[in-house]
């Protein structure tokens, strides 16, 4: 399982970054989650189906994160915590890289926990755990 979930996210960090370029395939996106997942931050916790709505939320969260500079999305390390033989959490660390108000560019490192599971192929995320990104986003001037 440790390979395929690498292999995985590498995947996921390629969408995530054509995406910020503008080139999106949300179906290919969409394929990344389970039918439904759940996700938590300090904002609460959400549950959502793998439908429409969700790609309208994904293309919308990429244009935002287009109009407060995101330029890149790269992936510093993932660690497995299997479950069973099906499940597992991949701890990933992100560096995420903004263009800031003509200066510098400006990396923020974070971290998510995604839930994985693997039946029939390849994995796919049912949920994930952030921290405040809107806080760290404001601690960095972003927003």
């Amino acid at each position: 399982m440790e390979t395929s979930v690498r292999k995985f996210f590498e995947r996921y960090e390629s969408f995530f970054n054509q995406s910020l370029g503008g080139d999106m395939d949300m179906d290919e996106l969409a394929a990344l989650y389970a039918s439904e997942f759940i996700a938590a931050s300090p904002a609460g916790v959400r549950t959502g189906k793998n439908d429409d709505q969700l790609k309208h939320v994904m293309t919308q969260g990429y244009a935002y994160y287009r109009a407060i500079g995101t330029k890149e999305m790269r992936m510093r390390n993932v660690r497995l915590s299997p479950m069973d033989d099906h499940h597992c959490v991949a701890h990933v660390a992100w560096t995420a890289i903004y263009t800031h108000k003509g200066q510098h560019d400006v990396a923020i490192d974070f971290d998510v926990h995604y839930f994985v599971q693997k039946l029939d192929g390849e994995p796919k995320v049912f949920g994930w755990v952030s921290g405040d990104e809107q806080a760290l986003l404001r601690k960095h001037g972003i927003i």
